[in-house]
């Protein structure tokens, strides 16, 4: 039975499923510090909000660090094993965290957990990319990061409430949640994809060309863009514009995010449809005009229920540049191939750390609507560089049938 499961009305292999319910224990788990990881750091005393910064910072800033060392590690031990061992990583350190006795210990626990997350992210995008053809990438991207999004917006709802029973009880259940992800990856994941599994996939291409192809290079960029805006500057000042310039109470910042995302989980689907059918080009292009329009009207929203709607349109902005640059890193590096990911990953990395602060520092000079100019201009940018891609859909084979247990 397990090795005929597929998801529901597709034709996606097993592999995609198992990933897309590994993306939400990490997501889920993830989700439930955001409540409690600013006020346990500062319940050391003495702690600044620079310090509480530094403790969420750590994780990412390790993880950027670790993810050139990701490729050859792959090589090494295989995706599989790599990302089981990342995610056990990052449930140790979440244990350990909540065991920690001091700021310095919690400091270094955090930061230990990027080793992990590295190693999870990059094998992970690994594992997607191998499993399906070219012709199924933008779905299967989308299904995995329709992980990531619900359980991104369960996992604050569930910090809350275990908030209420310790400011520990979340790192325990993050913990937790990692090593059952862990055990599914280990149990269901293939060992390979398909090029290991004898299917035929397009070989990994040499990395010289894959650094020279326009899609990789529209793809990186991509990545950096939404970094620099989703993960960074929109969470970094949306916070600060509802309150300070809108006047609003911080409830309503959650209300937009909450909002914003469902819209995103909705359409995330379609949006990977689409860039399989249609084409990364057009997907691309549209994707970065659509959340260039977006966090535009975000930093002139001049109401909460303006803000409310233009944070859904850069939702779909974002939701597509989620999706295409991912298939389009495969078609450009051949199916799955370990260093590509990590560089494309270290750009989404470097854009969520520097952006907040240069976000922060334009505010800082000039107000807080123009600390978002800078991350408008490149989204809008993106779309210029996705014009270098070619046109039309990749010919792909067809989706594989499931390999004989005795491959697995």
């Amino acid at each position: 039975m397990i090795s005929r499961l597929r998801l529901p009305g597709s034709d996606m292999p097993r592999d995609v499923l198992v990933l897309a319910v590994i993306a939400f224990c990490v997501a889920v788990g993830f989700g439930v510090l955001i409540p409690v990881l600013p006020v346990f750091a500062q319940s050391f005393g003495n702690v600044s909000q620079f310090m509480v910064g530094l403790v969420i910072s750590a994780f990412a800033f390790v993880r950027l660090l670790m993810s050139p060392a990701v490729g050859p590690l792959i090589r090494l031990l295989g995706p599989r094993t790599t990302l089981t061992v990342g995610i056990f990583i990052v449930a140790a350190s979440s244990a350990a965290s909540g065991f920690a006795g001091t700021y310095a210990q919690l400091l270094i626990m955090r930061g230990l957990g990027g080793i992990g997350s590295a190693m999870f992210t990059v094998s992970a995008m690994s594992l997607l990319l191998g499993a399906v053809p070219s012709t199924m990438r933008g779905r299967a991207a989308g299904f995995f990061q329709s992980g990531f999004l619900i359980g991104g917006m369960a996992g604050p709802a569930v910090g809350g409430l275990l908030s209420r029973i310790s400011l520990t009880a979340p790192f325990f259940f993050y913990a937790v949640t990692l090593a059952v992800a862990g055990v599914v990856g280990l149990l269901l994941l293939r060992s390979g994809g398909l090029v290991e599994a004898g299917h035929g996939a397009e070989p990994p291409r040499p990395l010289p060309q894959v650094l020279r192809d326009p899609r990789f290079q529209a793809a990186c960029w991509a990545n950096f863009a939404n970094g620099w805006n989703s993960m960074g500057v929109r969470s970094s000042l949306t916070p600060v514009l509802v309150v300070t310039v809108l006047g609003r109470e911080p409830t309503w910042t959650g209300v937009a995010f909450a909002v914003s995302a469902v819209v995103q989980t909705v359409l995330i689907v379609p949006i990977g449809k689409f860039v399989d059918t249609v084409g990364r080009r057009p997907a691309l292009i549209g994707g970065g005009l659509i959340a260039t329009v977006g966090i535009t009207a975000v930093a002139l929203s001049p109401n909460i229920w303006v803000l409310i709607a233009a944070m859904c349109v850069y939702a779909v902005g974002a939701g597509t540049l989620g999706t295409a640059p991912a298939a389009a890193v495969g078609d450009a590096a051949g199916g799955r191939s370990g260093t590509p990911v990590a560089i494309f990953s270290m750009f989404s990395d470097v854009g969520a750390i520097i952006g907040p602060l240069v976000g922060g520092l334009i505010a800082d000079a000039a107000g807080i609507r123009e600390g978002y100019a800078l991350g408008a201009a490149m989204l809008l940018v993106t779309s210029l560089l996705a014009l270098r891609m070619p046109p039309g859909v990749p010919a792909g084979r067809p989706a594989p049938e499931e390999p004989a247990e005795e491959d697995r």
